[in-house]
């Protein structure tokens, strides 16, 4: 083990005296291959578990002194410990768990890396993966659907939800996950558990007045995009493949919400209540990658202007001369290893021109510069212009980072190959 260690340390050595974006593709695909190698590793070690910005509700210590009888006291304690520099979890009885969407991004990331080196390895373990998430869908007596929820109670200003309940986005990242398992293995019980997971998605349909969405949270009313174009994605790929005509049109229906809500300049805010009205990267890339597998799913061009008014925004507003990702389009710091990793994924998958692979990879040697722990082998969670935020978070951080390293190092092979 040590040796495979040292191994990744000497190749940045020898990169150290050379400037990062002069490196030959050899170098930079042994270099990105390394720190998956170390990412992988490191998650391995824990068994997969890690801590997450917001878990703090899985706090004993919370629990016994009847913290968690007050919604306002549960608020502040998440965004306690979300914000804290210094990692206070261990301190107030806060275990390290696996992530449902952690772990489906890992899968991903597996297929990518299974792709490109045809690992066997890589595949196995992706199975087995695959094959935990599937024994974690949520209580079938209450939700008769296959459907996944995080792995602790979550409370925010327009959510407060239980341990235990299903949404939107866990359960669209984990039948994406599902589907790209049965893609590379032919096994019927992902895409089976895929489909189910569809038909749970097809029950968030809402009708409002004249328009509709998908509901982020069972029986919750705030309409957030990320959460309706992803659930729009999804309910087209599992309803076409299912050949239910009416669930493609409510997808369809659901998606021109969200789409009439764009700005002329091509940015989304977050959501619709009063304090969405913000503007981030990675819920934009959310946002445009969803509107791309939508029509992808569906075979239409009728979001073709609007994908490229958003990226148009999306590559003003977001990325630094430099190659740093923004959180938000009007500042430029925290830098945020999540929001670079949808940069990536968003550039590849959505934009995908000569000029946005060569932004990402911009964007990857930056951020291995300035967010990577090279000792410890893996990425920060936020950097500040003061000081940066080390916690290590396992499905916000590591997981986004290993998915996208993984998919541009594969992405980077293919258009090599292409070009030969």
């Amino acid at each position: 083990m040590q040796k495979r260690k040292l191994c990744s340390m000497d190749l940045f050595q020898s990169l150290n005296d050379k400037s990062i974006m002069n490196i030959s593709q050899m170098e930079e695909q042994d270099q990105i291959r390394a720190i998956c190698n170390g990412l992988l590793h490191r998650i391995r070690h824990d068994d997969y578990c890690g801590y997450d910005p917001y878990d703090a509700l899985n706090s004993s210590l919370f629990s016994k002194i009847g913290g968690v009888r007050s919604r306002i006291a549960r608020i502040a304690w998440q965004q306690l410990h979300r914000r804290s520099p210094v990692n206070l979890r261990p301190l107030c009885g806060i275990e390290k768990s696996r992530n449902p969407k952690g772990i489906a991004l890992m899968v991903l990331g597996l297929i990518e890396r299974f792709e490109q080196q045809r690992s066997n390895a890589d595949l196995d373990e992706a199975i087995r993966l695959g094959d935990w998430l599937l024994s974690q869908r949520a209580n079938p007596q209450a939700w008769p659907h296959s459907a996944w929820g995080y792995n602790f109670h979550w409370a925010a200003r327009a959510f407060d939800v239980p341990l235990g309940k299903p949404n939107a986005i866990t359960t669209c990242y984990v039948a994406r996950a599902l589907l790209a398992l049965w893609r590379v293995t032919g096994h019927r019980r992902f895409v089976e558990s895929a489909l189910d997971a569809g038909r749970f998605l097809q029950t968030l349909y809402t009708i409002q007045g004249d328009t509709a969405f998908y509901r982020y949270v069972p029986g919750e009313s705030a309409m957030v995009h990320n959460a309706n174009l992803w659930t729009a994605a999804i309910v087209a790929l599992t309803a076409r493949h299912a050949g239910d005509d009416t669930a493609c049109e409510q997808a369809l229906l659901a998606a021109r919400h969200s789409v009439r809500a764009q700005g002329e300049d091509g940015a989304w805010q977050y959501g619709e209540r009063s304090h969405h009205g913000f503007v981030d990267g990675f819920h934009t890339g959310y946002n445009l990658e969803a509107l791309s597998t939508l029509q992808g799913a569906l075979a239409t061009r009728e979001f073709e202007k609007v994908v490229a008014r958003g990226m148009e925004f999306y590559r003003k507003a977001f990325f630094e001369e430099n190659g740093d990702v923004r959180y938000y389009a009007n500042r430029k710091y925290p830098l945020d290893t999540h929001s670079v990793a949808q940069a990536v994924i968003t550039l590849l998958r959505v934009g995908r021109s000569d000029e946005d692979h060569g932004l990402a990879r911009q964007v990857i040697h930056c951020a291995i510069e300035r967010l990577y722990l090279r000792r410890e082998e893996r990425f920060v969670y936020r950097r500040g212009r003061y000081f940066s935020n080390k916690v290590n978070y396992m499905r916000w951080t590591q997981a986004w980072a290993f998915y996208a390293l993984s998919l541009y190092s594969s992405e980077a092979e293919r258009r090599t190959r292409d070009a030969q």
